[in-house]
């Protein structure tokens, strides 16, 4: 046992210094001390608010409450035991602690364990130790009920050295376990279909880095299913079962199983970049339908969180905590040891207590007034047990509305697409003059077997009545917002189906802004936030249209003149110029010889704004003529307009200071603009050079 134990107490979490080699050996600088500065300045219930204004990716991975939805769904007995290895800032130090009865945290950096610190410095059943894991692991008790890794194993080849990093790192954390216990790892899949649909490598931020299998030296490393399998096999662990954290397991909504896989038209929420650019190759919603078609989503799941021990019962979560604390629930599938299967609803916090008493009531009254329509409604019973209240539904099997609506459309059957829809409206439209309406009357909310048709979620039910119509059009207003695949829908026959006018559908609409404001207490959602915080989306399919449309007027061409003047054979075209649709990023080789050197960045009439031009890392004066001559207008030292087919700048490289081979770095943005409004444009412009 280590003697002389040095210990800081912040809150009432213990902060245990006794290995810590005395600086940290990674930091994220400034971005740290901010986030230390506001976990000191404010409480929790603040964070969603500082996320919005703060708009900074780093403020929302560490203090985003939704981090904590990876850890908070797994059955933990009172009073258990766990470890958290690479704590971080404590995104899920928090919910670890409520559900353990003691939490043993390690990290390396102190700062991040500051952070961690005064975030729950509320939960006194915690104790962080700071230090290198090699180092702090022999002291470590070996009677964990529960090991987390959450996006931890990846860098397991930094926290051990030697030939089988990863298969070492797990052995000496199975050290650590009680018999019975548990090994929990959420890890990023290397094949996840977001990297071949065009995100970029989570660790790296480049593309294709685990799909082309790392580079030596990277540091970091995930794996594919059966690549996590190898190193369970080669640690003896048979006992294993994977889930699959949807969109991944950072900020995760849904959480699927072997058990409990998805159904098509589930996953459609995949624009997630929230801390860099991506591209979209394809409709990452239309290629996970096929792959669940062929049943290879264990494959191509974006996560994975692997249980090494005896399987949880739970085998299906949703989490519904984008929203209003009163409103913030879980909703999730399990199965009991006699194979009976559950569907049960619990609280995320205090205020949503009542939200959860309110299904009784809505089941009673739905039951009520849909008796005898043909469409019944999953039956709901409060649950209480150690002070915990949930409410419990049966499970209903069938087959989605809106699965069944999917099939028609891909058939082009819509004799059988509207005789569903009118067989839809019939059934919710039953006894409409009844005060109870089911607002979020959905088509994923109904599930068909045969002529049995049953209603499995009425959470947003009121005490009155609602038009039919309505109900009908926010589900159908709903379903083609889920996936654009379905835009091929004829809207304003829908709308002549339920007798609508154009009025009445905007009304219907703003009324749908409002409800989600409602639902989400004026809070931005995430889909929101990734606007505020998120990188671009590029679609690298729309600049190739883009470049054959235009007779690939997007090529820059480069001319060298050795005292001879320009010529088309002494020029060439630099093919990858162009890093994207507007933007030129490229480094020209140029050698001693060369007196003037003429950039053509394109061959139509074009804005160019000079971002970067450097002459072997020298900046090159733009201004005035005595470097730079343009057949444009300058509008500005960086902006030309160019009102030709045949836009050129011309350096005079030879009047700068050089060696043999030199270096011009260029970076443009480009943008065509018709060649009428460019004359506009530069006739309004002094021209300057």
């Amino acid at each position: 046992m280590t003697e002389n134990k040095k210990v800081e107490q912040i809150g009432k979490i213990k902060l245990d210094l006794t290995l810590y080699p005395g600086q940290d050996l990674y930091c994220d600088g400034a971005i740290e001390d901010e986030l230390l500065e506001l976990v000191k300045t404010y409480p929790k219930e603040e964070f969603p608010r500082l996320i919005e204004e703060k708009k900074s990716w780093p403020v929302l991975y560490h203090l985003s409450p939704l981090r904590e939805n990876i850890v908070d769904w797994i059955p933990m007995k009172s009073g258990v035991k766990v470890l958290e290895v690479g704590s971080g800032c404590g995104a899920i130090t928090g919910a670890l602690s409520r559900k353990a009865g003691e939490l043993t945290c390690v990290e390396l950096s102190k700062k991040r364990s500051l952070i961690n610190a005064y975030r729950n410095q509320s939960c006194e059943n915690v104790t962080i130790h700071v230090g290198n894991f090699a180092d702090i692991e022999p002291n470590l008790p070996r009677d964990y009920d529960y090991i987390c890794l959450i996006g931890v194993f990846e860098y397991g080849q930094s926290y051990i050295q030697g030939e089988h990093p990863y298969e070492t790192f797990l052995k000496t954390l199975l050290k650590h376990l009680a018999p019975e216990g548990r090994l929990i790892i959420a890890i990023e899949n290397k094949y996840g279909l977001k990297y071949f649909a065009g995100c970029q490598e989570d660790h790296l931020g480049t593309y294709f880095g685990g799909i082309e299998n790392y580079k030596p030296g990277d540091g970091v490393r995930t794996f594919g299913r059966r690549g996590l399998e190898k190193i369970f096999e080669a640690c003896d662990v048979q006992d294993y079962s994977f889930y699959y954290p949807y969109p991944d397991y950072k900020f995760m909504t849904k959480l699927y199983s072997d058990a409990y896989l998805p159904g098509k038209g589930e996953l459609s929420q995949n624009i997630c970049n929230y801390d860099r650019d991506r591209m979209v190759l394809f409709d990452e919603t239309r290629a996970f339908d096929g792959v669940i078609e062929e049943e290879l989503f264990s494959v191509f799941a974006n996560s994975y969180l692997v249980v090494l021990g005896q399987a949880p019962e739970v085998k299906y979560v949703k989490y519904s905590n984008d929203r209003a604390p009163e409103y913030q629930i879980r909703t999730q599938i399990s199965e009991d040891a006699k194979g009976q299967i559950l569907v049960t609803k619990h609280p995320l916090s205090e205020e949503a207590l009542e939200h959860i008493r309110s299904l009784e009531a809505a089941y009673c009254g739905l039951r009520q007034r849909y008796e005898g329509s043909g469409l019944l409604v999953n039956r709901c019973e409060l649950c209480q047990e150690e002070g915990q209240l949930w409410a419990s539904f049966e499970y209903v099997p069938g087959v989605p509305l809106g699965e069944l609506l999917d099939r028609c459309l891909k058939k082009n059957d819509l004799e059988g697409f509207y005789g569903l829809f009118r067989e839809y409206v019939k059934r919710i439209g039953y006894n409409s003059d009844y005060p109870v309406s089911d607002f979020d009357m959905v088509f994923s909310n109904i599930l068909v077997q045969g002529d049995t048709w049953t209603l499995i979620d009425y959470e947003w039910t009121f005490g009155k009545e609602v038009a039919p119509a309505e109900l009908a059009y926010r589900a159908v207003h709903c379903y083609l917002m889920e996936d654009p695949g379905r835009e091929s829908l004829d809207l304003e026959r829908m709308k002549k189906e339920l007798g609508i006018t154009d009025e009445q559908a905007r009304e219907y609409q703003e009324q749908e802004i409002e409800f989600q404001k409602f639902v989400t207490g004026q809070r931005k959602a995430m889909s929101q936030i990734r606007e505020l915080v998120g990188g671009r989306v590029l679609t690298p399919v729309k600049w190739m249209e883009h470049d054959l449309a235009g007779g690939d007027v997007l090529r820059m061409q480069v001319y060298e003149d050795k005292g001879e003047g320009y010529s088309e054979e002494r020029s060439y075209f630099v093919p990858e110029a162009y890093r994207s649709e507007h933007w030129i990023e490229t480094e020209l080789t140029v050698d001693r010889q060369v007196r003037m050197l003429r950039i053509d960045p394109a061959m139509d009439s074009c804005v160019v704004k000079i971002h970067e031009l450097t002459w072997n890392g020298t900046p090159v004066p733009v201004k005035g003529r005595k470097m730079m001559v343009t057949n444009g207008r300058v509008a500005n030292d960086k902006s030309v307009i160019f009102a030709t087919q045949d836009p050129n700048i011309n350096l005079r490289v030879g009047e700068l200071p050089g060696q043999e081979q030199n270096k011009l770095k260029v970076r443009m943005e480009v943008r065509r603009i018709p060649k009428d409004m460019a004359e506009d444009l530069a006739a309004s412009v002094k021209k300057l050079i």
